[in-house]
């Protein structure tokens, strides 16, 4: 008697939702060391300044200046979308780092603003960027959020999960601004920031490091309620968020076997630049290794880092080979510090 004739595999249905492109190795063949390759950065064309609040607020130019040192900011214009706007930061990062969008293997999104509820942020950009199938996801860490995305990329690649990694911080804080809260009103502005993150092989130190915390029984000092407007206890605030940044990036520091000596930039969190020249200075870095651009887009939550990243290279104060510590605080609280590679070497990516 014939034995019967061996049944064939189904077969499996593909859509054009399924992943359009091989995933790398889980295993790399060799030891990676995430660094960051590109930067880009979008913003509203509209433009606050200062005098605007002055019309119907108890305030005034001079004094927004002197306790925030902010001068301008970014907001949305009425019924504008913030996923275009986070997508034009994602293709010049891109740009920047001489990649392609079909070269992306994950697209994280930091945001506390997004155009909906669900879905998230994240797969809106994907669309607009022409992303099919790549994996797109949002991560909610308040201003902190985008050095928790960096951690997540790091180790994405680092474990040869991805080989490359869009992080982009996407804020629309004008939506949540009480505009009638003298204390508050003044401090918050729109704007979107990404950064490519993809393994280089012959990086000259093991960054980046990464260092996360949270202190939640503080939730009522800093936050939002669904639906609701940002409040804030200033002077609490303020306080806490100088001992977190300075707390955590001295621990980086002494994790990656580095000193302040080592840094080239510190790019803290814009919220205030008394905050950051404050942590600054209990660090023991000297004014011309702060990066500073809070006086021109004010606090933009999670997208504030890269915005003064793509800034300080605008500005030629951030150059290839650069090793820079970066630090964040924000609503939860949570607090994150990080010290990472700029461009030390081409991004290598098999």
């Amino acid at each position: 008697m014939r034995a019967a004739a061996p049944t064939a595999p189904p077969r499996v249905q593909r859509n054009r939702l399924t992943a359009l492109r091989p995933r790398p190795a889980i295993v790399p063949r060799r030891p990676r060391v995430a660094g960051l390759y590109g930067v880009g950065a979008a913003l509203p064309e509209r433009v606050i300044g200062n005098d605007h609040f002055e019309a119907y607020l108890d305030t005034s130019d001079a004094w927004i200046t002197r306790r925030t040192g902010i001068k301008t900011r970014r907001w949305l214009s009425d019924g504008q979308e913030l996923a275009p706007l986070a997508a034009e930061a994602c293709r010049r990062a891109l740009e920047d780092a001489g990649r392609r969008v079909d070269e992306v293997d994950h697209i994280i999104v930091t945001t506390i603003t997004p155009d909906m509820l669900t879905p998230g942020l994240a797969p809106m950009v994907a669309r607009e960027l022409g992303a099919d199938g790549v994996p797109a996801q949002d991560v909610n860490a308040a201003c902190a959020g985008y050095l928790y995305a960096l951690d997540q990329a790091a180790a994405l690649v680092e474990t040869g999960r991805a080989r490359v990694v869009l992080v982009c911080g996407a804020e629309a804080l004008s939506r949540i601004t009480n505009t009638e809260d003298r204390s508050t009103a003044v401090l918050f502005g729109d704007g979107c920031g990404a950064v490519v993150v993809a393994a280089g092989e012959d990086l000259e130190r093991p960054l980046p490091r990464f260092v996360l915390g949270s202190g939640p029984h503080h939730f009522h000092l800093l936050g939002c309620d669904v639906g609701g407007k940002l409040r804030m206890e200033g002077r609490e605030v303020y306080r806490h968020a100088v001992r977190c940044m300075v707390g955590a990036t001295a621990q980086a520091l002494e994790e990656s076997g580095l000193t302040v000596a080592d840094i080239d930039l510190f790019v803290a969190h814009q919220a205030n630049s008394r905050i950051i020249e404050a942590a600054a200075s209990e660090l023991g870095l000297p004014e011309d290794r702060i990066v500073i651009n809070v006086d021109r887009v004010a606090n933009t939550s999670s997208a504030s880092i890269p915005l003064a990243l793509a800034q300080a290279e605008k500005d030629g104060l951030l150059k290839p080979g650069m090793t820079l510590a970066l630090a964040a605080f924000g609503a939860g609280f949570v607090w994150a510090a990080g010290v990472v590679n700029w461009k030390e070497r081409r991004g290598v990516f098999a």
